[in-house]
C-alpha cells in the first residue's frame, strides 16, 4: 500500500507536484494551492491510500520537488 500525506495549508503554490505527478495532484482554482486528489482530511492533512505500487515513484518525485517538503509518502 502506497500511502502519500499533503498538509495543504502549507503550500505555497508552486505547482511542481502537479508537473511530475499530474494524475494525483491539482492546482485549486479557488486558492492557488496543490490538491491531492481522492483523499481523506483529517486535521489538515490530506492522505491517499493506494494499492498501486507504480504510484510510488511519481508521488516521490512529487515530494522530492516540494520547495517546503509538505507532501510525505511511504510503502506499507
Amino acid at each position: 500500500m502506497v500511502i502519500a500525506t499533503l498538509q495543504r495549508e502549507k503550500c505555497i503554490g508552486c505547482n511542481y507536484c502537479v508537473e511530475f505527478a499530474p494524475e494525483y495532484f491539482r492546482m485549486s482554482k479557488k486558492d492557488g494551492k496543490s490538491v491531492l486528489l481522492k483523499t481523506i482530511d483529517k486535521k489538515g492533512f490530506y492522505t491517499l491510500k493506494t494499492p498501486d505500487h507504480e504510484a510510488f515513484e511519481y508521488l516521490e518525485r512529487a515530494a522530492n520537488a516540494c520547495p517546503v517538503k509538505i507532501i510525505s509518502v511511504r510503502i506499507t
